[in-house]
């Protein structure tokens, strides 16, 4: 028979186990979030990676659906043909890709320079846009003054030269550190999204062994409708940005808008990004069509809406009707805070991040809807 005294101890006892559980699950939360944020680079980069394999996995489950083909041989089948489409767009639109890009970035200079010189002559302050490293071509060319122009057989200092070489050597450190960067990243996402195409369930079996035996059950549920949900948006996201793509370039083509193909292919790839990479390629689009005039302009605004509805009235209620079904305002406020905090890899990321989410909280809520009609 328990007394007063034993069941204080037994309570305070209780409560010291309950403040150190939760004091140690403070720790373990921080030290996440900790960990999270000083390697968020390298964690998004992962993802991307898995992102990849579930597209890869999903193209070929489809292929499965027309061929009774092994997977590993339908999965080759898939990887060849999305070579091929990549390589036959570098070699045989390589130049023009080229050609359009430099000509895109000159137009984008001058009418960003025109677009200040706009601001600024209506008492607009345009250093808060930071406008101030782009120069028109005119003042780039602009002969020096005469009296700061050197005498003709003036020999540059020893510390001239010196400064001028750890410049030159710095920058050109720099762009070989960013170019192998990218290249690098590129083959470490195309790495693991075929390492993970290749085996999807021994990673599947290796994430769900990792849950304990009593949560298996659930996780398993978990796991695979997040894996279903991934591929049917990432089917739909590829189908949207193919169409977005085709159009942009078949209507600035007709407009007779220069590097109209450069500008079909950056929207299709901003269309990856929803509602923030619309409006971007918009702009990009309506910013480069003024060059060829306000006519063009004008036309290449009603493409841009034209695209716009096709992708948020056509494609996406369609397409993607099955895949996900996320509040407009409540993805772009997540964009928005991802892109604050993660910078660009959070605001490309937030849709399928949140995607993960949302299958989450649908699934332990049905399951607590039935305990509690239950209970009632």
């Amino acid at each position: 028979m328990t007394g007063p005294a034993d069941n204080r101890l037994q309570a305070r006892n209780d409560l010291a186990w309950a403040i150190s559980v939760g004091g140690i699950g403070v720790v373990l939360f921080t030290a996440l979030l900790a960990f999270t944020w000083h390697f968020a680079a390298t964690l998004f980069l992962i993802f991307s990676g898995i992102l990849l394999g579930v597209a890869l996995n999903a193209m070929s489950n489809l292929l499965g659906r027309v061929v009774r083909l092994p997977h590993a041989l339908r999965l080759t089948v898939v990887c060849l043909v999305v070579a091929g489409m990549l390589s036959g767009i570098v070699f045989l639109g390589g130049t023009t890709i080229a050609q359009q890009t430099t000509a895109l970035s000159n137009t984008l200079k001058s009418q960003l320079v025109n677009v200040k010189g706009f601001l600024e002559r209506n008492g607009i302050d345009t250093s808060f846009f930071d406008f101030g490293t782009v120069s028109s071509p005119s003042d780039d060319a602009a002969p020096a003054a005469p009296s700061a122009a050197p005498t003709p057989h003036a020999l540059p200092s020893a510390g001239t030269i010196a400064a001028s070489g750890g410049a030159i050597f710095s920058q050109s450190l720099k762009l070989i550190l960013g170019t192998a960067s990218a290249v690098g990243n590129f083959f470490i996402v195309l790495f693991l999204g075929i390492a993970f195409a290749t085996q999807p369930s021994v990673y599947r079996d290796g994430l769900l062994f990792m849950a304990p035996a009593r949560h298996r059950t659930r996780a398993v549920a978990i796991v695979d409708r997040i894996g279903e949900t991934l591929e049917r948006w990432l089917i739909a996201q590829i189908i949207t940005m193919i169409a977005v793509f085709l159009v942009t370039w078949i209507g600035l083509s007709i407009i007779g808008i220069q590097s109209s193909f450069i500008l079909g292919i950056q929207a299709g790839l901003l269309a990856f990004i929803p509602t923030v990479g619309a409006i971007l390629g918009g702009l990009i689009v309506v910013l480069a069509s003024v060059a060829s005039g306000w006519v063009a302009a004008l036309s290449a605004f009603i493409l841009f809406l034209g695209v716009h509805a096709l992708e948020s009235y056509v494609l996406t209620p369609i397409i993607q009707r099955q895949a996900l079904d996320i509040p407009p305002a409540t993805l772009f406020a997540f964009q928005i805070l991802l892109g604050v905090v993660f910078g660009i890899w959070g605001l490309a990321l937030a849709l399928p991040l949140m995607a993960i989410a949302k299958v989450m909280i649908d699934h332990f809520k049905t399951e607590r809807l039935p305990a509690e009609a239950a209970a009632a």
